[in-house]
């Protein structure tokens, strides 16, 4: 009975601790810089979510090499609750096919804690590059093959590997350039000096509408592009592809504060006017278990494995 109570007496600060939390500001590591989707997309329900964990969130953007970056940031961070990353299909189902040295494991060194939303993609040119749709684009890319190029938000991320299927599809030498983020290349698209690039609604279409890029397609259907057809109305398979997004806390983190922080991301999501908020962003707010999310991770590296191998878009 003496050894059982002063068992008890140590565990008891650690389980009061775990109870309790947060008692501090938790930060949630966006792997790309401020502006694009993946910034957007977790910016737009900090307020709500801080709200309903009664602690600050504070959004770090640490960018760089396709995200992998501040997911690798993440995975080495003490698994106290406090760090976490707004994981995606990119850093988390792609990086394992296109980075060989990558230095995380997405499903050993993370505890996912439930989805955040869904985003298709769109196709995105410069308007100087004529073509309405994509077959009339291809046309015109192949008139000068040697002439283009395609933006992306990063080296191994789905913005990339896109371009890399319609480069194939396409049948022209397209070049690729890789940016730190969507801001950065977004500028460039629109000035020219890139001429398409694939990526999620919620940065692109502001550009859109005020004319300095056109939507040739998208990868399903949007509600903010409803009069932009989908590749595959366009009689084009195998672009069909969306983009999740997620919160994943450093392996080890206790199950108490994963559930009580999902539980806290479904409240929000749950809210209309948050899923109002999305939709007018091109976002699909998605509720989810943290056990959805990590089916999701695990489902997604075989699938993008073999699209990575079909373009061979491996980094060394």
């Amino acid at each position: 009975m003496l050894a059982t109570g002063a068992l008890l007496a140590v565990l008891a600060p650690a389980v009061a601790s775990a109870q309790a939390w947060p008692t501090r500001p938790i930060t949630i590591v966006v792997p790309f810089p401020a502006g694009g989707g993946t910034d957007l997309a977790i910016r737009s329900i900090q307020p709500q979510l801080q709200k309903e964990l009664g602690q600050p969130v504070v959004i770090d953007n640490r960018s760089g090499a396709g995200g992998t970056i501040g997911s690798t940031y993440v995975a080495k961070a003490a698994p106290d609750g406090y760090t976490a990353v707004l994981a995606t299909t990119s850093t988390h189902a792609v990086s394992v096919s296109v980075y060989p040295r990558l230095p995380y494991d997405p499903l050993r060194d993370f505890a996912y804690a439930g989805f955040i939303g869904t985003s298709p993609y769109v196709l995105a040119a410069n308007p100087a590059v004529h073509g309405a749709d994509v077959k009339s684009l291809v046309a015109t890319l192949k008139q000068n093959p040697q002439q283009y190029s395609f933006g992306s938000v990063g080296a191994g991320t789905v913005s990339h590997l896109l371009g890399e299927q319609f480069k194939s599809y396409a049948g022209v030498p397209l070049v690729h350039v890789p940016y730190r983020g969507a801001a950065p290349a977004y500028a460039d698209l629109m000035g020219g000096q890139v001429q398409l690039m694939f990526d999620n609604p919620a940065g692109l279409v502001p550009y859109i509408r005020s004319g300095k890029l056109v939507a040739v397609a998208t990868t399903a259907p949007n509600a903010l592009l409803a009069g932009v057809p989908t590749f595959q109305q366009q009689g084009i398979p195998n672009f069909t592809q969306s983009l999740w997004y997620g919160v994943a806390f450093p392996r080890g983190t206790p199950s108490n504060v994963v559930e009580r922080f999902n539980h806290a991301l479904n409240q929000v999501l749950a809210d209309r006017a948050v899923a109002a908020d999305y939709a007018a962003k091109g976002i699909n707010a998605r509720p989810g278990t943290p056990a959805e999310l990590q089916a999701a991770v695990a489902a997604d590296i075989p699938y993008w494995g073999r699209i990575v191998k079909a373009v061979g878009a491996r980094i060394d």
